[in-house]
């Protein structure tokens, strides 16, 4: 489907003033927020999107110039980790990740939806069986943002101890009821409180609620059922991964304590940082460059060569270009992290004016100017 005009979706002219784009799109968050009862989760994406550009000149000017196209679908989605479409990665804890950012405060909407998006900690489902999760950080370079790689992580984590295999019992021992709960996993204390004695049950501090214990604790972990090991764990980042994206793994962090083979392993949080480069950056699935040429060139035009991720690529200048035009080379941006295809590579060009001129510049440009009819 077409996306639909981002000044159309906003209900805002072309010529609409900052604060004319920011008070439309204050009302139509609020009235489409998916949080708020009868809102909209899709109109809600699609008016953070188009904020996203509009409020921005350079990607608003663009856009006026080659459409969609020319803001690299605008990093394509809604606003926070929450929109992000994929089961395995979304933006990371408030950072910058993938996605539109909103500055709720900006527009006076930080009392509405306070608390609403990042920064909060990873919820874990289950119980008490469960490992801990884990995070780490990892750096690849902008071209390996773009095409995507495969790299081998060395973990120092809790895993099931390799001796025992996680029971806690030293191997060729078996399992005794345990002493303290009589095998039922909870002990029952009395209480003293204003109703009276009260009787309280909690999870056996031997046993830890497995109602047995090892004739003999392994020699390795002393019963824990775990310990410290390195651990290989093969990561795949996708093509046109943004910086501070977020992978998790599950079930690659650390395994419980005291729980035998019952238990499950936490999840392994991935944080992506991406290396600036020297001479590109990124917009969504948009790469940007600049290129500098002559004067002469830009009122003569040209033809020049831009590095690309992809290798040099010739771009022709037409005559008369001025400074800070932009050009679209079509299917060199990044690949798009949804979606099929790639996005495009803008190049901005920079009209140089020398600083000295020699004798024979300097007639030449005066020359230039009696026959244009006014000076140059």
């Amino acid at each position: 489907m077409a996306k639909r005009d981002y000044y159309e979706i906003l209900a805002v002219n072309k010529s609409a003033s900052q604060d004319e784009i920011k008070k439309a799109f204050r009302k139509l968050a609020v009235k489409h927020h998916p949080d708020k009862e009868g809102g909209d989760e899709e109109k809600f994406k699609e008016a953070s999107e188009a904020y996203e550009v509009l409020k921005d000149e350079n990607k608003r000017q663009r856009y006026d110039q080659f459409g969609h196209a020319g803001v690299g679908g605008a990093a394509g989605g809604g606003a926070g980790a929450g929109y992000s479409g994929f089961e395995d990665i979304f933006s990371g804890f408030g950072g910058g990740g993938q996605g539109v950012h909103v500055d709720f405060g900006d527009l006076g909407l930080g009392d509405i939806f306070e608390g609403m998006f990042g920064g909060g900690g990873r919820r874990r489902s289950g119980g008490s069986a469960r490992g801990r999760d884990v995070e780490t950080n990892v750096q690849i370079s902008f071209k390996e943002s773009v095409f995507g790689v495969e790299q081998i992580l060395k973990l120092n984590l809790q895993d099931v101890c390799s001796h025992c295999k996680g029971d806690g019992a030293e191997p060729g021992h078996d399992f005794k009821t345990c002493p303290s709960c009589d095998g039922k996993g909870q002990t029952v204390r009395v209480v003293n409180s204003m109703f009276g004695q009260i009787q309280q049950a909690q999870t056996c501090p031997e046993c830890l609620g497995r109602g047995k214990v090892p004739e003999e604790k392994c020699s390795v972990c002393n019963a824990s059922g775990v310990e410290r090991q390195t651990k290989e764990v093969k990561l795949k980042v996708p093509a046109g991964i943004h910086d501070g994206a977020t992978i998790r793994l599950t079930g690659y962090g650390e395994a419980p304590k005291n729980v035998g083979k019952a238990g499950s392993k936490g999840d392994l949080y991935v944080n992506i940082r991406i290396k600036a480069h020297k001479q590109f950056t990124r917009e969504g699935d948009l790469i940007l460059s600049d290129e500098t040429i002559s004067m002469v060139d830009a009122a003569l035009g040209t033809e020049i060569e831009v590095s690309t991720v992809d290798g040099p690529e010739k771009l022709k200048i037409p005559a008369g270009t001025q400074s800070h035009s932009d050009f679209k080379l079509s299917g060199h941006g990044s690949h798009r992290l949804r979606g099929k295809g790639r996005g495009d590579h803008i190049v901005r060009i920079l009209v140089e004016t020398p600083k000295k001129l020699n004798k024979k510049q300097r007639a030449a440009l005066e020359e230039f100017a009696k026959i244009k009819g006014k000076k140059f």
